[in-house]
């Protein structure tokens, strides 16, 4: 029998052993990619255009072009994509209501003695080529930066005479279709004019178009401060329709591109309603992340179709979250994001949708993080404009630095790795995000050599010495062999 004093000795020393918890010591993370059945081939990752590009396009040119730099070089995000918005445009006597940016000119023209219902695509009197000069320099700007990049033209709204209520915001109610009826063939005359114009001025090609966007919402409403349209899944259809038969009455190469709608759920239920032969007449299937809800469903859908799908529309920052350039949370909120739709959705694009946000305080979100650089997009043009690149850019560089176009997208099974595989097999890129606050080792799949890149509260986007995810960061591992290149310069 153990006496009570030696018990008590032993108790003590037993506790005085024993390490103390603590949730900085690393966990192992094993990372198991299936490089023997990789997926989508991506063909890479770009920006709307729209509101920031109407601002920033008339900025001076030391400025404009720091940030196409920014965002369409090696050196910046090495983006490859751009979606051009082809503007609606209010009636010249509205009264300016909608946020800054947002009243992207339209090309139309009302000569002086004719009114709304006189507008007609084949009449030369009726366009204004002139309009829409600062996200027109956007054009250039890409395609002198990324030759081979992808654009896309897409409208928010039909010009203010084609709508129902005579605004580019939407219908006085909410969930009515605000297209007047009949007037698809018009629009669609307009949309692919518009295309065959912009690519003959500017050298470029559009591969797709989307007349529609967010359509079976309650966004758009009359008193709303940015264009849009609600479209009943049967206007939808109607919509895609004439737009196929405008763009090959033109010749184009360009191919309906649809529905681009806010998210998983309304997607499949846009797609489930339209005719066979509308949906044979889509070219590219788009959908937006603004939820997360029956993703791998779209994933399933356009493989069945045989439809090609982008992701084409997200910007996730941490809500609630007070504006803050160096701030983490948002930057991982966002970067989370991203690995969860490659791995659900497994689009072959993922496209920002603001690149530039306006700053709190102005008229755009109070107190936010939206956006990757931030700018003051109400001050006048002739700036001097401060540019504050946020920490949220840096986490899009994790990816888009290193999962290249012609990558293959590759089941990882870790619930916090996206991964990708070069067309050559030789250069297979993780991007893990550690939102916890306990580090993590990360256990990579052997016969591979391994370089880490680290975007934390300290580093943006910094190559670093082994294979560890830090609390709170987002690490993406560039592992190699044979002759591959090296990702980070030697030392």
């Amino acid at each position: 029998m153990t006496r009570p004093g030696v018990l008590l000795a032993a108790l003590l020393l037993g506790t005085a052993a024993a390490p103390a918890p603590s949730v900085t010591q690393p966990v192992t993370v094993v990372l198991r990619p299936a490089v023997e059945r990789p997926s989508t081939v991506f063909e890479g990752w770009g920006t709307a255009l729209a509101w920031f590009a109407n601002v920033t396009g008339g900025w001076p040119e030391a400025e404009r072009s720091r940030l196409a730099d920014l965002f369409y070089t090696p050196q910046g995000l090495g983006w490859t994509i751009a979606r051009y918005n082809i503007g609606g445009g209010n009636a010249a006597d509205a009264k300016p209501y909608l946020r800054t940016g947002a009243a992207v000119p339209g090309f139309w023209r009302l000569p002086p003695g004719t009114q709304a219902d006189d507008w007609r695509a084949d009449d030369p009197r009726m366009w204004d080529w002139s309009q829409d000069a600062n996200q027109r320099w956007w054009l250039d700007a890409i395609h002198a930066r990324a030759p081979g990049a992808i654009f896309e033209a897409f409208s928010n709204s039909p010009p203010w005479f084609m709508t129902v209520s005579g605004k580019v915001s939407g219908a006085e109610k909410r969930t009515d279709d605000n297209l007047r009826p009949g007037a698809e063939r018009a629009f669609a005359e307009y949309l692919a004019r518009s295309v065959e114009e912009l690519q003959r001025r500017h050298h470029i090609a559009f591969r797709t178009l989307s007349p529609v966007n967010e359509p079976n919402t309650d966004y758009w409403y009359a008193a709303n401060t940015q264009e849009g349209a609600h479209w009943s899944p049967a206007r939808q259809a109607a919509m895609i329709d004439a737009s196929d038969a405008a763009l090959k009455k033109r010749g184009l190469a360009t191919v309906v591109s649809a529905p681009d709608e806010t998210n998983a759920r309304l997607f499949l239920a846009d797609i489930a309603a339209y005719p066979p032969a509308t949906l044979a007449r889509v070219g590219q299937l788009n959908v937006h992340s603004y939820g997360t809800l029956y993703q791998t469903g779209v994933r399933d859908a356009a493989r069945a179709a045989g439809i090609r799908l982008w992701m084409s529309e997200n910007d996730t920052p941490l809500d609630g979250d007070r504006e803050n350039f160096d701030g983490m949370p948002s930057a991982l909120a966002f970067a989370d994001h991203v690995v969860a739709d490659l791995k659900k959705l497994e689009p072959a694009a993922w496209v920002f949708w603001q690149a530039v946000e306006n700053l709190s305080g102005g008229n755009g979100k109070p107190t936010s993080n939206w956006g990757l650089i931030k700018a003051d997009l109400a001050a006048p043009a002739a700036g001097p404009h401060a540019i504050h690149v946020t920490r949220k850019y840096w986490a899009m560089a994790q990816f888009s630095r290193y999962i290249r176009p012609g990558y293959r997208l590759v089941p990882v099974d870790d619930l916090d790795t996206a991964g990708a595989l070069s067309p050559d097999g030789k250069t297979l890129v993780l991007v893990h995000v550690n939102g916890g606050v306990t580090p993590r080792r990360l256990a990579v799949p052997q016969g591979w050599r391994a370089q880490a890149v680290l975007t934390d509260a300290t580093h943006d986007a910094r190559c670093v010495a082994g294979v560890a995810a830090p609390a709170q960061s987002v690490v993406t591992l560039v592992l190699t062999r044979g002759r591959a290149a090296a990702a980070c310069p030697a030392g």
